[in-house]
């Protein structure tokens, strides 16, 4: 009986070690959106982007179309860019016929 009671404090102290230990690793910038561009964001998209957006922080995503992260009070979100008419800010898709008449590298 006094092994358990001995063994208790023991498990209250490594809670604590063992949670800040694993959020430690927790870093909001190292989660890259996969097939994000590093590109500057043209003055035209910060031109038509609707207010309140962290326009610095855009990048075109694999849908080809910006999207920024929205630092919210708990975590950082990343929310399409939008205009004023809450439409999603996207480039031009290539055309197609473009892209076959390309000559092979």
């Amino acid at each position: 009986m006094t092994r358990l009671t001995e063994s208790r404090p023991m498990r209250h102290c490594l809670l604590p070690v063992l949670l800040l230990t694993g959020l430690a690793g927790c870093d909001p910038a190292a989660f890259n959106m996969g097939g994000a561009t590093a590109d500057p964001v043209p003055e035209a998209v910060r031109a038509m982007a609707a207010p309140g957006q962290n326009v610095d922080t855009a990048r075109v995503l694999e849908d080809n179309c910006y999207w920024y992260d929205h630092a919210g009070p708990v975590e950082t979100t990343p929310l399409p860019l939008l205009t004023a008419e809450g439409r999603p800010i996207c480039r031009a898709a290539p055309d197609a016929a473009t892209e076959a008449e390309a000559p092979a590298a």
